[in-house]
């Protein structure tokens, strides 16, 4: 019997339209990528480079598009911040990126207290995506263990899609020190997974989720590298 990350419960019929990953940043890990403006979503306005997206004390966070809008808007800055610290990996730079990491965290960790995870059935799949990318780049361990709990329930009710839950869960493992069931995490001097859980079946466990082969990935990772 294949071993099985905690409660992923979701089938790949569910996955169909899922957005694939997009290929490795050099922060270690693949990334779900987020395409603002679809799924009925509308666009929100680019910020000025360097500066986070400030959602202030009047966000709508009761408004759901509002939600939505806001964490597309959210996940655009950090991709931005960070292409441009990887460019040019000025000490002010690094530290926007940071800072942007923290603000986005505390404005997701609001959103999650009054709403719960932000799933694909609340917010729509990019914006639900977007929430992903946010998270993995919390530097709260304890606030992605806690929503890692929560997208694993809304993954197995079927409101979120499985390949959320790898990422997340592949990610709080690595910076627990355990195996990773997924192998979705990359060490980035070498290019390779870190530890998997009975590696024999990660193939099993990639197709459950929506991710294809993991030497699939590594050659894309390779090539792109």
């Amino acid at each position: 019997m294949k071993d099985r990350a905690p409660a992923p419960g979701t089938t790949n019929s569910e996955l169909r339209g899922v957005t694939p990953p997009e290929s490795a940043t050099p922060a270690t890990r693949t990334q779900p990528s987020t395409a603002a403006g679809s799924a009925g979503v509308k666009d929100t306005a680019r910020q000025p480079a360097g500066q986070c997206v400030d959602g202030g004390s009047g966000s709508a966070y009761g408004d759901v598009e509002a939600l939505a809008v806001e964490l597309l808007g959210r996940a655009e800055q950090d991709r931005e911040l960070m292409r441009l610290a990887q460019a040019d990996p000025a000490p002010l730079r690094r530290h926007r990126l940071a800072q942007c990491h923290r603000d986005n965290a505390e404005a997701l960790a609001a959103i999650v207290a009054r709403h719960g995870w932000p799933h694909a059935d609340l917010v729509g799949s990019p914006a639900s995506t977007a929430a992903v990318m946010i998270l993995l780049h919390s530097p709260d361990l304890g606030f992605r263990l806690r929503c890692r709990d929560l997208i694993a329930r809304a993954t197995a009710d079927g409101h979120t899609p499985a390949i959320h839950f790898a990422y997340v869960a592949d990610q709080c493992a690595v910076d627990l020190g355990q195996p990773q069931y997924y192998g979705t995490r990359i060490s980035p001097r070498t290019l390779r997974p870190y530890p998997i859980r009975h590696p024999q079946s990660v193939d099993e466990r990639r197709s459950d989720v929506g991710l294809g082969p993991l030497q699939e990935q590594l050659q894309a990772l390779r090539i792109t590298g």
